[in-house]
């Protein structure tokens, strides 16, 4: 059995657009490049802040950062992200929910929404990491940073924080290539909330490269 490649199709005119087949592709991969990097700064700033919080000897402050990561990571996915593009707007301030919903572009809609749910997502797991790497380190550490003078921020800033992020370099990695992973749900969020003809779908695909 012999397959016979259309290779030529990439150089076709796209159905919708004024570019081709390879523009989408590459159009698609312009995307998934910004939006990982874009949600991986969210998710990385927000879990380290409640990783921290969660190590931290003050109960409220540590149930807030458990609430954060129970909240987050038992609600599926695909539920967040109609929440954030569907919900999230019709609770904003009337003129801003207007603006979002009218006068943004709605691919810019997507993107924004796309980027805020993945980084609240991704942070539950990364507060985790962080969690673990800064409990996993010896006492002393903390103890003789505090003997020296320094305050407690002063000791995670300097002391702790630094060693905890080399421990955490390779679960790190895989959470990064998992947010990547994770953006076949946006294309799932677009395809099968509004519905879209095969072509569509075909271009979309761009989307999940």
């Amino acid at each position: 059995m012999s397959i016979d490649w259309n290779w030529g199709i990439f150089l076709q005119p796209a159905p919708f657009g004024n570019t081709t087949y390879l523009g989408w592709i590459w159009n698609g991969f312009q995307v998934t490049v910004a939006l990982s990097i874009t949600a991986w700064i969210i998710a990385f700033l927000v879990g380290s802040l409640f990783g921290i919080l969660r190590t931290v000897p003050n109960k409220f402050l540590s149930g807030l950062g458990t609430l954060y990561v129970e909240l987050f990571r038992n609600v599926p996915l695909i539920v967040q992200f109609f929440t954030w593009y569907l919900v999230v707007p019709e609770l904003l301030p009337e003129n801003l929910g207007m603006w979002f919903k009218s006068e943004l572009d709605p691919n810019i809609q997507f993107f924004l929404s796309s980027m805020i749910c993945l980084g609240l997502f991704t942070a539950a797991r990364v507060c985790e990491q962080v969690r673990a790497a800064i409990q996993s380190l010896p006492r002393g550490q903390k103890n003789a940073a505090l003997a020296m003078g320094l305050t407690l921020p002063q000791a995670y800033r300097y002391v702790l924080l630094p060693n905890a992020y080399r421990v955490i370099v390779p679960p790190m990695t895989s959470e990064m290539m998992n947010l990547v992973k994770k953006l076949g749900h946006r294309f799932n969020h677009w395809s099968g909330g509004y519905g879209c003809t095969g072509r569509q779908t075909a271009g979309l695909l761009g989307a999940r490269l």
